[in-house]
């Protein structure tokens, strides 16, 4: 149960599990009590993605009904101090900082959830075989990859109903015959920077930690 809470977490910016990704070093339960460690592919991966990843860890694992209490605990980082410390007493990211971050990762985060949706859009148009424009969501066969679609316009409030175009951008914004071409190459270049930095953070781990590689 433990590992599907976790499972729920996504690396912000390769829009991946964090279990999928092996950075989940080891997960349990215990009377109620959490304990969680994660491990990334660095010792100075990026402290803002680092945060979300604990912040989110620690909320997905304390809405389980059968745990009260957790201790999630990033390890083998340069920030890991301050980002579990944050995350435990509930500082937040500038809080977590005080002195060098001086905003929330709201920004950030959406920023990634527009990446991700757009890649996700990539993904439907390429399965589909035929010109997408013009296209509503429920002309769309069913497929992991809409279902993927569906859930970044629900994140991003953005229509999601069978009547709905399914060129829509980031915003939400309805794609013309015209304005579709260009804007589709870029939502596949957003696609592949996400799969190629997925596949290079992978390998990253498995070097770091041999033992990713062995499981």
């Amino acid at each position: 149960m433990i590992r599907d809470a976790l499972a729920t977490v996504l690396d912000p910016e390769l829009d991946q599990p964090i279990t999928e990704l092996g950075f989940v070093a080891s997960a349990s339960v215990s009377a109620g009590h959490a304990t969680v460690r994660l491990r990334l592919p660095t010792y100075f991966c990026a402290p803002n993605f680092a945060y979300l990843m604990v912040a989110d860890a620690h909320d997905a694992v304390l809405a389980l009904p059968e745990v009260s209490t957790v201790d999630v605990q990033l390890t083998d980082h340069f920030a890991s101090a301050e980002i579990n410390a944050g995350v435990a007493g509930g500082a937040g990211f500038a809080g977590s900082f005080p002195g060098e971050a001086t905003a929330e990762l709201d920004e950030l985060r959406l920023t990634f959830r527009r990446k991700a949706y757009l890649a996700s859009l990539d993904r439907v148009a390429s399965r589909l075989g035929r010109d997408p424009v013009g296209l509503s969501l429920g002309e769309v066969p069913a497929s992991p990859e809409l279902s993927s679609l569906l859930r970044r316009r629900a994140e991003l409030g953005l229509p999601d109903t069978p009547d709905s175009p399914l060129l829509l951008d980031e915003h939400g914004v309805e794609l013309s015959a015209g304005e579709a071409p260009l804007r589709l190459r870029f939502a596949r270049a957003v696609r592949v920077s996400i799969d190629g930095n997925a596949g290079f953070c992978r390998g990253l781990l498995r070097t770091r930690y041999p033992e990713v590689a062995a499981g």
